[in-house]
């Protein structure tokens, strides 16, 4: 049996039965502190990280009795943020073991509180958390950090769902999922679903087999300049058309992006317009929040006019090189914009959505003139 000295994330109880498999009641805690440490949040991610510092004292709770199987699958989830455990002596004189993360990984940035934390990622933590430890047995610690990012954002999104207010009047029927299978996780995930589910005459359909693929929300916006009445596109390299075979690898879109735990939809496609095109968006536009493919999909999509200032010296080469994107945009009058869509020139849903929304607003967008686009030089 062991102790350990939990500072941060994991003095969060339903965090902590996740990553333990077993309930609160069933942990031995109790309140310590640890003289010579200090823990800060870091500015990579939304958790904290300990490093010692004389005449500093963190905080925390010692859990005791944790047998072998609790060590694996404890080193299992802080190992995926690269921690590892290290003895220390505790203010109290009991001996424990704490995780200290690998050195220069990541940044310290600033006091780390564990209610702000429970406030802002908690419920996101824990969602991620069972899906992390769903790999258990089955992937290596390198492997889910490696993927983390998606697994919070796919996280962050089933909060949003949850929030959803959309659907209200659909028909309030019962679903039993039978068994739920990850078939691939990677980028994308793929869940094998066996499951049941009301039908509208009253009784309950037979059992189905069905696949989802498990995907992040993501913010689109398409750039419109009310002054010079242009939109932006972007072109990029495509796996979807690659896959199907279409001739048209490269396809024109609209500016989007996974949206990142922690931030809104509108905040995302900021950053992406910023990302892409090096492009600052005035005030955004709401066209529509929707699924793009409800029958395989959980993947869903906020989209949005946004208003900006697009000279001819906008369009060029972008993308940020740590993702690998390779991205050209292109400045297109309003009318080859609908002459495009016209003769289905354009094969990406959000745009052609985002061009009728367009073909609907401009003349009150361009009576509106540039009041709400970033300052023109």
């Amino acid at each position: 049996m062991r102790n350990l000295f939990f500072y941060g994330s994991l003095r969060h109880l339903p965090l902590l039965e996740v990553v333990l498999g077993r309930a609160a009641d069933d942990i031995d805690t109790m309140d310590a502190t640890l003289s010579g440490y200090r823990v800060s949040a870091v500015a990579e991610g939304p958790f904290p990280m300990i490093e010692t510092q004389a005449g500093q004292t963190a905080k925390g709770v010692l859990v005791r009795g944790l047998t072998s199987d609790d060590i694996a699958r404890l080193d299992f989830y802080e190992g995926s943020f690269a921690y590892d455990l290290v003895p220390v002596t505790l203010s109290g004189g009991q001996a424990a073991e704490v995780y200290v993360p690998q050195a220069g990984l990541w940044t310290a940035d600033g006091p780390w509180s564990l209610t702000t934390w429970a406030e802002k990622s908690g419920e996101m933590s824990v969602i991620a958390a069972q899906e992390v430890m769903g790999y258990f047995g089955q992937r290596t610690r390198d492997d889910v950090a490696a993927m983390f990012p998606v697994i919070r954002a796919r996280a962050d999104a089933q909060l949003r769902a949850a929030r959803s207010l959309h659907g209200q009047d659909s028909f309030p029927g019962h679903v039993e999922v039978l068994s739920r299978t990850r078939s691939y996780s990677n980028f994308y995930a793929l869940d094998d679903i066996t499951l049941r589910h009301s039908r509208f005459d009253g009784t309950l359909s037979d059992s189905l087999d069905r696949a989802v693929l498990i995907d992040a929300d993501a913010a689109i916006v398409l750039p419109y300049d009310p002054l010079r009445d242009r939109v932006l596109l972007v072109e990029q390299v495509r796996l979807g058309p690659i896959a199907r075979g279409d001739r048209a690898s490269w396809q024109l879109e609209p500016v989007a992006g996974r949206i990142d735990p922690g931030e809104t939809p509108e905040q995302a496609a900021r950053r992406e317009a910023k990302e892409e095109a090096g492009l600052a968006l005035g005030r955004l536009e709401k066209i529509a929040e929707t699924y793009p493919s409800p029958a395989s999909s959980t993947g869903f999509y906020y989209v949005y006019l946004g208003l900006a200032d697009l000279p001819d010296a906008l369009a060029g080469i972008g993308g940020l090189d740590a993702e690998n994107e390779d991205i050209r945009s292109h400045l297109l009058s309003f009318d080859d914009l609908m002459a495009r869509v016209a003769r289905f020139d354009l094969a990406n849903a959000p745009v052609v959505m985002a061009a009728y929304y367009l073909a609907h607003h401009r003349d009150r967008l361009r009576s509106e003139g540039a009041t709400d686009t970033p300052d023109r030089e």
